[in-house]
């Protein structure tokens, strides 16, 4: 698949991902995934692309054949840069990233699977999100997304008060607007970390932006951890 760098996935690219991750019983679904990815690249510490796959796709995922298997990880990877690509106009514009929300029956976006989503990434690296957590100024970011995780939690105590159809609306505008704020207060660590990470970089060759990259996605280095590092 040839596709331009950080270019959004279409319709017919987003249905044929949902269901091959449908299909394959996949660890997410795509709004879950959209939420995962997002968490990820927000958060203070840089995560290999390929290990973010894995985690989607779990232990017992297998593809029908090389085809459909190229297919899969190239749009979710193509995804990934979307993502990187979006949440970084946010810093230079006022831009907002829109993610995945799928609808029921009804039409309705519930926004719980994409809020797991966004908190299993935090969860990857709890220790590493304490000081926003601790932040007077930024520390209610992620409360919707804990909204709408234990809406339906076994434990009444755990749950939110009821949401009606306003009320959702509200909360999901605060998880994306929350989304957008994490990426901010972090950036600042994202670059401190290259910077760290840089005398260890020195010392091993170097890649070429044509040639594969070393997270091992199968893309060259230009198309893949190169976007994270600007």
């Amino acid at each position: 698949m040839t596709a331009t760098p950080a270019a959004p996935l279409t319709e017919t690219e987003l249905d044929r991902l949902h269901d091959t991750l449908e299909a394959g019983r996949a660890a997410m679904n795509l709004e879950a995934m959209d939420g995962y990815f997002t968490a990820l690249i927000c958060g203070p510490v840089f995560v290999s692309p390929s290990q973010a796959l894995q985690q989607v796709l779990g232990e017992d995922f297998v593809f029908e054949g090389n085809e459909q298997a190229t297919d899969c990880l190239g749009l979710m990877m193509q995804h990934w840069n979307w993502i990187v690509a979006e949440l970084q106009r946010t810093l230079a514009e006022p831009h907002v990233y829109l993610p995945i929300l799928l609808e029921d029956d009804t039409g309705v976006a519930h926004g719980n699977n994409w809020a797991h989503g966004f908190m299993r990434g935090v969860q990857a690296h709890p220790g590493t999100w304490n000081d926003l957590l601790d932040s007077e100024d930024e520390g209610g970011a992620l409360v919707p997304m804990m909204m709408l995780v234990h809406e339906h939690d076994p434990d009444p105590e755990m749950r939110p008060p009821s949401m009606d159809p306003k009320k959702r609306e509200e909360v999901i505008t605060m998880m994306i607007a929350g989304a957008t704020r994490c990426y901010g207060y972090y950036e600042a660590a994202r670059r401190q970390g290259v910077m760290d990470q840089a005398p260890i970089r020195r010392q091993a060759p170097k890649v070429g932006r044509n040639e594969p990259c070393p997270c091992g996605s199968g893309r060259k280095y230009k198309h893949c951890c190169a976007l994270n590092l600007h």
